[in-house]
């Protein structure tokens, strides 16, 4: 094999990632290879791989280390000699120093690699909330490891798989759990996690967890005072580049709240021309009017999107059934016309609060003080009727505890709808069995804060972490998240739920916080999301005629019970049923599908 060739095939597919340069090491049991896109020490200096004094450490790495010049000072005082300006070098020195104790010690997002001369270990590493990701598996004695699974898939004489469990977690949480993917023996690190690969043998190990520990005698001044403070001092960190920072804006209170720190920089929006619900665009232009700053947005056509989604999806590697993916996808690519860098609200849901799901608990609270088996009986009756009815689903979640109401932000497909769409012969298993082991290790908390811990381990990483790596990076744009800063986590894991979730509102405690920045409407806007209009484009003909073709195909009738699929769509289109979603999962899926096994 020319390890060489086949390096450079590795790394050209994802030039998207880093288009300034690339770089190269090889040597005896190693070949890796590096994208940069330059953001500190822009010239020659910071180019990848970086070696430790004597090149017995060979690093490479992705993501911003926002504390790298006190740590730079710290291991110039222990004796390390630096060579280079840039932040990844306190990588290298500082594992050579204290080793995977380095990992603790660190505020940023990460991913990396380094390769030990000396013993031919080779040590992974990624950030505490999974913002940077890492793939990794085991080819024919060879170990792998990439920050997109397309890397690894060049390697030569790769053995691609289908991985059907992964199809069987995705149908109900709308992305793959990881460490699954969706090719068979390639995993993904997981957060706060390293890997060791030595002696031909993989090891895990976890070295951070986000753990909740309420101080319920926080008064809320406190608490908004702390959060004031220490998102304020988590932007500026996050703002240190040598390059031009930018911010996406909605018309949410997150990136609302990041944007008011960047008065006379440039902010990015993009909407839909379906009316206020799918359009942001004018509140986040009245916004940044108001804070002086110099607004760029984009109308997104329908057909500019569904011609997007293909696309989007390779660029994704794993289908990821979250529409407003393509949307990120073009706001990134505005912003890439201006900028190397933004800021965004990713992570103030999850730390703080933030889901309008997260009122259920309060919400069921009264009907809960029933007997359970009045409970249960009334859920059995509710379920085995054949229509719907208002508090239908009411009467069915409170006779469950959180631990089998809630999988996450998103539940797709219920067990029932499972069976009936999937073939015979394909895994079909319930969600809880993947959320289970999570929440075994938050029990004793209240049932706001096991869903806030359930998120943040699933939902955070497998939707909204991968689709801002993916669609930032796919436009050679570094997204960066104030909001997930281990710090800003400090703040959070003690606010009391009464501050973060109650009857008020979502979020209240930072809201309160963004208030002291805000205009009072921007702080206290409800939880909207990013709308797509799916729902309606479904209802038109000619996005109907595509969905449907898609539904009938080959590649449906490998997985599905097509004529259920067609029941689904047509039930959506004639407006019996709102089914956008759930027809939105089944075709992302198989578009990318046909882009990876069967194109």
């Amino acid at each position: 094999m020319d390890r060489d060739a086949a390096l450079r095939r590795m790394t050209d597919v994802i030039t998207h990632r880093g288009p300034d340069s690339s770089g190269f090491h090889l040597g005896p049991g190693i070949a890796m290879g590096f994208r940069r896109l330059s953001i500190i020490d822009v010239g020659e200096g910071g180019d990848q791989p970086i070696y430790n004094e004597d090149k017995t450490l060979v690093l490479t790495f992705n993501g911003e280390i926002y504390n790298y010049q006190s740590l730079r000072a710290e291991l110039l005082k222990k004796g390390h000699v630096f060579t280079t300006k840039t932040d990844s070098e306190v990588l290298v020195h500082g594992f050579e120093e204290w080793g995977p104790d380095l990992l603790p010690r660190l505020r940023g997002m990460f991913g990396f690699a380094i390769w030990n001369t000396k013993d031919e270990s080779l040590f992974l590493a990624r950030d505490y909330f999974g913002i940077k990701p890492l793939h990794y598996c085991v080819q024919d004695g060879h170990f792998l490891y990439g920050s997109e699974i397309k890397s690894l898939l060049e390697f030569p004489g790769f053995h691609k798989e289908f991985n059907e469990r992964a199809l069987d977690s995705y149908i109900s949480f709308e992305y793959v759990v990881p460490p699954e993917t969706f090719f068979k023996g390639v995993y993904a690190l997981l957060p706060s996690h390293y890997l060791w690969y030595r002696n031909g043998k993989v090891e895990t190990h976890r070295y951070w967890e986000p753990k909740f520990q309420p101080d319920e005698s926080m008064t809320e001044e406190e608490a908004v005072s702390a959060i004031e403070k220490v998102f304020e001092e988590s932007v500026a960190a996050h703002k240190i580049s040598d390059v031009e920072v930018g911010c996406f804006l909605s018309s949410g209170v997150d990136s609302s709240y990041v944007s008011t720190y960047f008065k006379g920089q440039k902010t990015f929006t993009v909407g839909f021309d379906y009316g206020d619900r799918y359009n942001e665009i004018d509140f986040a232009k009245n916004l940044s009017e108001k804070i002086g700053l110099e607004h760029h947005y984009k109308v997104i056509s329908a057909d500019e999107y569904w011609d997007a989604v293909p696309k989007v999806q390779y660029h994704m590697d794993q289908p990821l059934a979250d529409a407003s993916c393509v949307a990120l996808y073009f706001v990134s690519k505005i912003a890439s016309e201006y900028v190397k860098v933004v800021l965004s609200g990713e992570g103030a849901d999850e730390l703080f609060g933030g889901y309008n799901i997260y009122h259920e608990p309060d919400d069921l609270a009264g009907y809960q003080r029933l007997p359970l088996f009045l409970r249960r009986t009334a859920a059995a009756v509710a379920k085995a009727l054949p229509f719907s009815f208002r508090g239908k689903s009411f009467l069915i979640r409170g006779a469950l505890p959180i631990e089998e109401n809630f999988i996450g932000n998103c539940s797709m497909f219920t067990m029932d709808e499972k069976r009936r769409l999937l073939r015979d012969g394909l895994p079909c298993t319930r969600p809880q069995t993947l959320t289970k082991p999570i929440y075994e290790r938050v029990q004793g908390l209240d049932d706001v804060t096991k869903m806030q811990y359930l998120d943040i381990n699933v939902w955070l990483v497998g939707d909204i972490l991968l689709k801002a790596d993916r669609m930032s990076m796919a436009n050679s744009l570094e997204l960066r998240v104030p909001f997930l800063d281990k710090e800003v986590f400090a703040v959070a894991s003690r606010l009391p739920r009464r501050l973060r979730v109650n009857k008020e509102n979502t979020k209240y405690a930072m809201r309160k916080a963004a208030m002291r920045h805000l205009p009072q409407a921007t702080a206290q806007k409800k939880k909207l999301g990013f709308p797509v209009p799916t729902r309606v484009w479904l209802r038109e003909e000619k996005y109907y005629r595509i969905v449907r073709e898609a539904f009938e195909s080959e590649t449906a009738r490998k997985f599905f019970n097509t004529s259920a699929l067609v029941a689904l769509l047509d039930d959506h289109y004639h407006g019996k049923h709102d089914n956008n979603r759930k027809i939105w999962t089944i075709y992302v899926f198989l578009v990318w599908y046909n882009l990876y096994f069967a194109g």
